[in-house]
């Protein structure tokens, strides 16, 4: 089981730290990756991190301001957001698979049931 936590109401040019923590399972078999669907969008896949944490991958839009992390003592895969904007609303999930670090939804096996980020003033 996948759990996000983290989200909620932030102002433009603000921070936020997501946390994807596990249960039942050790995280650092698995590659994680996190992403978000806004209302009316296809889910995007925002950025990714590999098992031992040496492959990381962002998606265009988040490059500079979004940074994965991960602590395989804790069980748990950081998303640490700055300088966000309102275009970051969305649920942000986050999702494991057990092969190399990747962006696409479809190849993910676990789902978390995701946590609301609003970036609004």
């Amino acid at each position: 089981q996948l759990v996000e936590s983290g989200g909620g109401l932030v102002q433009p040019g603000g921070s936020l730290r997501l946390s994807c923590a596990a249960s039942g399972f050790t995280l650092a078999y698995a590659t994680i990756g996190w992403f978000r669907q806004a209302p009316g969008k296809e889910r995007e896949g925002v950025s990714c991190i590999s098992r031992s944490g040496t492959v990381t991958e962002y998606v265009d839009s988040v490059k500079g301001r979004f940074t994965i992390s991960r602590d395989n003592a804790k069980n748990t895969v950081f998303l640490q957001m700055n300088s966000l904007t309102p275009e970051d609303t969305a649920v942000y999930y986050c999702a494991a698979r057990g092969y190399d670090c990747s962006r696409t939804a479809s190849l993910y096996y676990y789902w978390g049931r995701g946590t609301q980020v609003t970036v609004s003033s």
